[in-house]
C-alpha cells in the first residue's frame, strides 16, 4: 500500500467562495434539484427574504417585492438599505454584517453574516444594490468573483435593497422552482409580520390575523372540530384546532423563521399541550389522544437563538431572555403561557371545551380498539424477515442526523418482480431502497386504521418507513411511487395515495410523498439515444435525430434494463411531488376518486370521453 505523505503542503487555505462551493451542504443544507420544499434553490430565496424580514420587524420598509422568472430571482425591499460603503463586504466577506450589534437587529434570524455570501457564492450572477438617502451603490458578481464595481450615483429610488441571482445550475443540476413552495413559504412570511405586504409576480400576500390565517389556510372549516382557538402574548403567539384526520399537524417558527425540523419550542409546546388538557379536564389522558389530529401553530420570538445548522431548521436554544432579563427556560415559558391562556379560554368557551373532549375520547377508543392486533400485527412483521423478503434496504437513513447525505435517502414503492428487480439491480444502495408490493393494494378508503395491522402489505410497509408513532423516525426522506405509466399501474398509485392520505397525510403535509416519472419512449439511431418523457418529447427527438430512427415504447418499469434504469434514478431522476393545495380537503378528495360511483365522477368522466373523441376525430 502506498503511503499516503502528510505535510505542509497537505494543509490548504480555501477562500470564502471556494469553501462555500466546495461544501455547499454545510451552508444550504441539501442541494437537489426544486422538486422538495426544502431543496436548496428555496433556501438561497429565504437567506434573501431573510435579510428583507428582519428590516421590517425593526420597523423599516412595508411591503417587499419578489420576481422569479425563468430562473432569476429579484428581491426588493425597502427598508433601510446597505450603508453604501459596506455593499460589498455585505455580501462577500464571511462573517460581516449588522447583525452582530443587538440593538441594530432585535430577535433577527440570521445572526452570523453567512446567508448572503452562500448566495453569492452559489450563484452563476448574483447583483446588489443599495438605495440610501438619495444615493445608490450597484456591485455585480459571477459564481461569488466580483466583475463590475460601480461607483456611488445619485438616485431618486426609495430607501432599500435589491438583489438580483441566478442559481449555478452546475450546482443545482436541473433545478426548477415550484410556484406552490414559494406560495407556502411567502405566506409564513406574511402570516407571522403583521403589516407587512409582499407582492411575488405581483400577487400580493397579507394577513391580518397572524397563525390563525396560517390555520385558517391548512385545514378546512367542514374538517374543524371546534372554532381555531388563537392566543397571544408577549413574545409567543398559538393557534390550534383538531380535525378528523389522523396524525399531528405543526407549524412551528422562531424570529419568523419556519422551524420545520421543529426543536425546543415544539417540543415545550406539545408536552404543554399536553399537560394543559389533562389538568383542564381532570384526566390522566395519553398524549397520542391528547394530540391525535391536532393542527397547530406556534411562534416564538428569542434574542440570539441558537439553531442546529445554517439553514435554521430546528431551534436548539434551551433558555431564552424576553426584552434584556434575566433568563427563562423555553419549556417553562411555553408551559406557563399555556397553561394560563389556554385553560382560561376552555373555561370562557365550553362548547370548544366539550368538542375537544369528544375528540380525545374518540381517539382513545380507536387506540383500544387496535390494541389488541398491534402487538400481534408487529410480531408478524418481524418473523417476515423485513429486510430480505419485502425491503432491499439501504444503508444511509433519514434518522442519519449527522450525515448531510441524508437528505438522499430514497424509498422506492414498487410492483411486480420485474420492476422492483430493475430497479434493485441499478439503484445506488447507500442511499435508495426498494420496497416490493404483492399484486394490488386494498382501497382503504373509508376504513379505520385497524385495517393497517390487518392487512399484510401496509403493516409491512408502515414498518419498513417506522413510523407507527408519528414522522419522528421516518427512515426515508422521499417516499416514491414507482409504478408503470399504464391503467393497472395508475391504479397502484392511486390506492398507495389513498393510504398515504388517509392513515399518514403528515408524510404528504411534509413534503416526502413523490411520483417517478419514466420515460415512455426511446428513440435512437447508430449515433444517439434519447429518452422521452412525453409524446412532445418523442417528436422532438425524431426530428432531432432524422432519418428514421428506432423508437420504443416502453409499457412498464420492467422492460427497462437495470443499465438504463441507472440513469433515471440517477443525478437526472424526474420526481414529481405529491402537493396538498391550501383548498384540498382530503376527506373531500378521497370520497371523489375512491369513494362509490358518485354522479360528479361519472359526469367528470363522460366529459372526458367528450374531449378525447374531439380530439381522435379532429386528428383524422
Amino acid at each position: 500500500m502506498q503511503e499516503v505523505v502528510y505535510n505542509e503542503d497537505s494543509i490548504k487555505s480555501l477562500d470564502w467562495r471556494e469553501h462555500i462551493r466546495l461544501r455547499p451542504g454545510m451552508y444550504i443544507g441539501k442541494l437537489g434539484d426544486g422538486s422538495a420544499y426544502d431543496d436548496g434553490i428555496y433556501v438561497l430565496v429565504k437567506e434573501i427574504m431573510d435579510n428583507s424580514i428582519d428590516e421590517h420587524a425593526m420597523g423599516n420598509g412595508k411591503q417587499i417585492r419578489i420576481d422569479i422568472q425563468e430562473g432569476r430571482v429579484t428581491v426588493r425591499d425597502f427598508g433601510r438599505g446597505i450603508p453604501l460603503g459596506k455593499v460589498i463586504d455585505c455580501v462577500s466577506k464571511i462573517n460581516t454584517g449588522g447583525k452582530y450589534d443587538s440593538k441594530a437587529f432585535q430577535k433577527s434570524v440570521g445572526l452570523n453574516g453567512v446567508g448572503t455570501k452562500a448566495v453569492n457564492a452559489l450563484s452563476a450572477y448574483f447583483k446588489v444594490q443599495s438605495f440610501r438617502d438619495g444615493e445608490t451603490k450597484v456591485a455585480e458578481f459571477r459564481y461569488g468573483n466580483l466583475v463590475n464595481d460601480q461607483k456611488i450615483e445619485k438616485t431618486s429610488e426609495k430607501n432599500g435593497t435589491l438583489i438580483v441571482f441566478e442559481p449555478d445550475d452546475e450546482i443545482f443540476r436541473n433545478y426548477r422552482f415550484i410556484p406552490e413552495f414559494l406560495d407556502d413559504q411567502l405566506w409564513y412570511y406574511a402570516f407571522l409580520n403583521s403589516g407587512l405586504k409582499l407582492y411575488f409576480n405581483g400577487r400580493e400576500y397579507y394577513s391580518a390575523k397572524g397563525l390563525a390565517d396560517l390555520l385558517g389556510r391548512k385545514t378546512n372549516e367542514e374538517n374543524r372540530r371546534y372554532p381555531i382557538i388563537h392566543l397571544k402574548g408577549e413574545d409567543i403567539e398559538v393557534a390550534l384546532t383538531h380535525t378528523d384526520q389522523y396524525g399531528e399537524e405543526y407549524y412551528s417558527f422562531v424570529n419568523g423563521q419556519y422551524t420545520t425540523q421543529g426543536g425546543t419550542h415544539l417540543a415545550a409546546f406539545k408536552e404543554a399541550i399536553v399537560k394543559t388538557v389533562r389538568e383542564f379536564y381532570s384526566k390522566n389522558y395519553e398524549p397520542s389522544d391528547v394530540r391525535m389530529g391536532i393542527s397547530a401553530a406556534v411562534s416564538v420570538r428569542v434574542q440570539e437563538p441558537v439553531f442546529e445548522s445554517q439553514t435554521k431548521t430546528k431551534l436548539g436554544s434551551i433558555n431564552m431572555s424576553i426584552d434584556g432579563g434575566s433568563p427563562q427556560s423555553i419549556r417553562s415559558f411555553v408551559n406557563d403561557f399555556l397553561k394560563k391562556h389556554l385553560d382560561d379560554f376552555l373555561h370562557k368557551n365550553t362548547a370548544t371545551a366539550k368538542a375537544l373532549e369528544e375528540r380525545i375520547q374518540q381517539s382513545e377508543k380507536e387506540r383500544k380498539d387496535i390494541a389488541g392486533i398491534q402487538k400481534l400485527a408487529n410480531e408478524k412483521a418481524k418473523k417476515a424477515n423485513l429486510h430480505n423478503k419485502k425491503l432491499r434496504d439501504c444503508r444511509i437513513h433519514y434518522t442519519d442526523v449527522k450525515n448531510e447525505k441524508r437528505y438522499e435517502s430514497t424509498l422506492f414503492i414498487t410492483e411486480g418482480d420485474s420492476a422492483s428487480g430493475s430497479i434493485t439491480k441499478s439503484r445506488n444502495v447507500e442511499s435508495q431502497a426498494v420496497f416490493s408490493l404483492r399484486g394490488k393494494p386494498l382501497n382503504c378508503y373509508g376504513l379505520t386504521k385497524k385495517v393497517v395491522y390487518e392487512n399484510d402489505e401496509f403493516n409491512l410497509l408502515q414498518h419498513a418507513l417506522d413510523i407507527e408513532d408519528g414522522l419522528e423516525k421516518l427512515r426515508y426522506n422521499r417516499i416514491v411511487l414507482a409504478t408503470d405509466a399504464d391503467v393497472d399501474g395508475m391504479h397502484i398509485r392511486l390506492l398507495m395515495l389513498t393510504f398515504f392520505l388517509q392513515y399518514f397525510p403528515d408524510i404528504v403535509r411534509n413534503g416526502h410523498l413523490y411520483i417517478l416519472e419514466t420515460p415512455l419512449f426511446r428513440v435512437r439511431n447508430k449515433q444517439k439515444t434519447m429518452y422521452c418523457y412525453s409524446e412532445e418529447e418523442k417528436q422532438q427527438a425524431v426530428r432531432k435525430l432524422g432519418q428514421k430512427p428506432e423508437i420504443t415504447r416502453f409499457k412498464g418499469l420492467g422492460e427497462i434494463s437495470p443499465d438504463e434504469f441507472g440513469k433515471f434514478i440517477g443525478l437526472d431522476i424526474r420526481l414529481e411531488p405529491v402537493l396538498l393545495r391550501k383548498e384540498t380537503h382530503i376527506s373531500k378528495l378521497l370520497s371523489y376518486y375512491m369513494g362509490k360511483n358518485t354522479p360528479e365522477r361519472q359526469n367528470f368522466i363522460i366529459d372526458n370521453l367528450r374531449i378525447e373523441k374531439d380530439l381522435v376525430e379532429n386528428e383524422s
